[in-house]
């Protein structure tokens, strides 16, 4: 693995790795945009990679600057627990080789970490052959700034206008949208009541058990992407832009 440093803590990832509903919602609406080659920056533990690889993946690159994690994902591949067609990079995705190119580049719950979020779009772009998509799901709105994302290293939160400013030229959008509007009532009670560093489990469950479902069957269908606790964007490298290996 190429040499990385991480400070990221990570204590939310086991706490949402067992949001079974939220993962196969997020794999619903994120399907369609999976080509047969995916980078996924920021692996973690691997929930979203068990939830999104297919049998259709032929290739899935776990990036994750983190050193424990990455060692952790390699692990999981020995013991058969995350797909076959997974591999690992320790680093950032400056530590891809030059010629590295793929359908996908991935970034569930990750972009709000990374200080220089258009820098990194940036370099994004290079790694995306014509036609690919860059997809992003993170977490919306500023005002629902709480303790919790300072504790686990959000820098921001995201609108739809302030994500798609971070993407730079040469992608073409497919589709912006806020998910999860039931959601949004739990992160607002969170913000104005009860001002958590971190959710419970049982917070997790019921969220995941209740919550999830009807934004998935009823609230998020009927509200057509206008308002969420996260925000869902999804971009094609267009044919202008210049390709992976002059960046």
């Amino acid at each position: 693995m190429a040499e990385a440093t991480s400070d990221y803590p990570g204590d939310e990832l086991t706490l949402f790795a067992e949001a079974k509903r939220w993962k196969r919602y997020l794999a619903s609406l994120l399907h369609p945009y999976l080509g047969q080659r995916v980078l996924e920056v920021g692996a973690g533990l691997g929930a979203n990679t068990r939830a999104l690889c297919s049998d259709a993946i032929k290739r899935w690159v776990c990036l994750e600057p983190d050193r424990q994690m990455a060692e952790s994902l390699e692990q999981a591949i020995v013991d058969r627990t995350l797909p076959g067609a997974c591999e690992v990079r320790w680093g950032g995705i400056d530590s891809t080789p030059p010629g590295d190119s793929f359908d996908t580049v991935l970034y569930i719950d990750v972009l709000e970490h990374i200080l220089d979020d258009a820098g990194e779009l940036e370099q994004a772009r290079k790694k995306l052959d014509e036609g690919g998509h860059l997809v992003v799901v993170a977490p919306a709105h500023d005002w629902l700034m709480t303790p919790f994302d300072e504790r686990i290293g959000h820098h921001r939160r995201y609108s739809r206008r302030s994500l798609a400013a971070a993407v730079p030229g040469g992608f073409d959008r497919v589709s912006l949208r806020y998910i999860d509007s039931v959601g949004l009532i739990a992160s607002l009670a969170n913000r104005l009541l009860l001002r958590q560093s971190m959710p419970t489990p049982s917070q997790i469950a019921t969220w995941d058990r209740l919550l999830v479902p009807l934004s998935r069957g009823l609230a998020d269908p009927l509200l057509v992407g206008q308002l969420g606790k996260s925000v869902m964007g999804v971009w094609s490298r267009s044919s202008s832009a210049t390709g992976p290996l002059s960046g």
